[in-house]
Parts: C-alpha cells; structure tokens; sequence
C-alpha cells in the first residue's frame, strides 16, 4: 500500500528537470534555493521551481492568473507524491485518492511572464481522514512571497466516496509541521 499523496519530501541536493508541464517548466530545487528572507517553519519542505510564460497569464492584466496560483497550489502536491513513486493513477488503482475540501490563499504580490518561482509545501497537521497542506510561492529574484495558501485534503474511499482513515504509514513517512491531530478542524 503506498502512503499517499501529502507525503514526501525533496532528494536532498536535487536540481533536476523533472517534467515539462504544458504551461509551465518545472524543476526541483534544492533547499538552498529558497530565499532564506522568507523562513519556513517546517525543516523539509518540498520545493519544486516553475518558469512563468505567457499562457499563464490573465488575459486582462498581464500578471500570473490567479486560477494558475490555484493549479500551482494542486501541482506541487501533486510533485511531492510523484516524487516518491506514489502517484494518483496508482491510488486510484488502490481504490482511493486525495480530494480537496478546502483552498484558502492569500495572494501577496504579483508575478509575470518570465518570473522563475518556487513553491515550498509540507503537511501542516493531520486529523484521522484529513491532511491540511501549506504552500508558499515566492520570487526568488526579488525575495518577494507571491502567495501563501492552505490546503485541507480528504483522504477519500472511491468505491463508497466516504472519507477513509489515513494510512499510519503515510503520516509516519511525512512528518507534520505540528501534531495537534486532535483538533475540531483537522479531526473531521
């Protein structure tokens, strides 16, 4: 069983051209790549670098379309597992996947075509069937914070499409920022 799809955490050292994106190049950086101006909390976060072109624009005012912050939010996440070989066509081969339940973000500066950007995520906390994930996006350039966003992910059942426990080896293989698993908000 693989542990799913918030887990994981950077090769120690990587730069690695990992995959062409159809809007978007993306690279995996090392932890050195993050602009040490903007501290992040938890010590392994996933980083994962993206070149802003043209496409991803709004086609009203030339800045990052807000709708790509929330693709960016989705494909970070999505990197972390498929960097560890966990992928979603395997668990949803397993029978089950990670839904999102809520994004909340706060967008704190523009960005452009042409801006290198790095995401940085890791799991903030878990409850018994949820996964809250943080994302930052900064400009390196600069040392400016782009967005900052959180996740709540459900681990889902896609036969009964019910919420379903977390595999214990999944939180144990990707460590939270925090452990207050018992809380009103990440218990559901």
């Amino acid at each position: 069983s693989t542990p799913g799809a918030i887990c994981g955490g950077s090769p120690p050292g990587a730069v690695v051209l990992r995959r062409t994106h159809e809007r978007m190049k993306e690279h995996v950086v090392e932890a050195a790549a993050w602009p040490s101006e903007l501290p992040l909390p938890h010590p392994r976060p996933h980083l994962l670098a993206v070149d802003v072109d043209a496409d991803a624009l709004s086609g009203t005012v030339p800045h990052l379309n807000n709708v790509e912050v929330v693709r960016l939010v989705d494909r970070v996440a999505e990197h972390h597992l498929e960097s560890l070989g966990w992928s979603r066509r395997a668990m949803a081969a397993e029978g089950r996947m990670w839904f999102v339940a809520r994004h909340e973000i706060d967008y704190r500066a523009e960005s452009f075509g042409g801006d290198r950007l790095i995401l940085a995520t890791w799991v903030r906390r878990y409850g018994r069937t949820t996964a809250v994930r943080e994302t930052r996006i900064a400009r390196p350039r600069d040392r400016v914070l782009v967005a900052e966003a959180s996740t709540r992910w459900v681990h889902m059942d896609l036969e009964t499409r019910r919420p379903t426990r977390i595999p214990p080896e999944a939180m144990a293989a990707c460590p939270p920022e925090s452990s207050d698993r018992d809380s009103p908000e990440t218990a559901r």
